[in-house]
């Protein structure tokens, strides 16, 4: 090869990476931008609850946050972001329920503890019918429920994520000021494969993670209260060791909650005091932004 030649080649090479440099610049340049919540909406802290795949309990949790917050006084929303299988309505006893609009806003609904809720399955016609939406249709409606939604004044706004990493859950990342995630997971074999796909996502959106919920680890035996292990031993303090997380506790398989999730009682059945470790970390963390934004401004 000579060099007039080789000249050639490193001026094409040159060209493509200028404008691959170029196209980087411009996709980011067209990513979502954080957007505030509706004009005479305040919302004080917003937390995602996520997971690494689905069926491992993210609703549940969520609801178990949002019941406990609530029970404490605070002020607290759901925006259920699992748009193509969203359970929050049908667990707060919202089945067939619509939301509506209201000055060109969207009005959430709310439980009979005054939790108020949005989610795909109050705007379909019937809660059945199947989420036949792409990507950009899907992280639109997320932002609509977002940014053109009349939540008014809320204490908590807990995000009920879709599962996995996909384009969905980079939407709400870049669109919600989220401050910090909380993991769950389930004690199966690959589960610190899962988790880590979890926590990685975080890392890159620069969202801290919180800790790390272990459900399903156990079932109580109904006659000696034994804990029962199906899955065999607990491998939440050894997960979250592995990724530098803080385990912020278990629960168990219960038919009882279960039950009371398909029937839509979940807010007046669930037992107090469930995940108290998770609850006191995310009034942790608003407390901690609250003092923050006091001193800054």
């Amino acid at each position: 090869m000579d060099e007039q030649e080789k000249d050639r080649i490193r001026e094409e090479f040159e060209a493509s990476r200028s404008k691959g440099a170029e196209q980087h610049q411009a996709q980011q340049a067209q990513a979502p931008q954080q957007e505030g919540p509706a004009e005479g909406c305040v919302i004080k802290n917003v937390i995602g609850v996520v997971s690494g795949k689905g069926g491992v309990g993210k609703s549940l949790v969520t609801g178990i946050l949002a019941r406990e917050l609530s029970r404490r006084g605070a002020k607290v929303g759901i925006l259920d972001a699992d748009v193509t299988g969203p359970s929050i309505p049908k667990m707060f006893g919202m089945s067939g329920c619509h939301a509506y609009a209201q000055d060109n806003l969207l009005v959430p609904l709310e439980t009979k503890g005054g939790i108020k809720v949005m989610s795909a399955n109050l705007v379909l016609e019937n809660e059945d019918d199947p989420v036949l939406w792409r990507g950009p249709v899907v992280a639109g409606a997320i932002k609509q429920f977002w940014g053109q939604c009349a939540w008014g004044e809320l204490d908590y706004l807990l995000v009920d994520m879709p599962p996995g990493t996909s384009d969905v859950a980079l939407t709400v990342f870049q669109s919600l000021p989220v401050e910090g995630v909380v993991i769950v997971s389930s004690p199966q074999d690959l589960v610190q494969m899962v988790v880590g796909k979890a926590v990685k996502m975080a890392n890159m959106m620069d969202v801290p993670v919180l800790g790390l919920v272990e459900n399903m680890a156990y079932v109580t035996c109904p006659h000696c209260a034994e804990k029962i292990f199906p899955y065999g031993p607990s491998r939440l303090q050894e997960t979250a060791d592995h990724f530098d997380l803080v385990a912020l506790g278990q629960l168990p398989i219960d038919p009882a909650l279960a039950a009371a999730c398909d029937a839509g009682t979940f807010e007046q059945s669930v037992p107090d005091g469930l995940l108290p470790e998770t609850v006191q970390t995310v009034i942790q963390v608003a407390e901690l932004t609250a003092a923050l934004a006091g001193r800054d401004a």
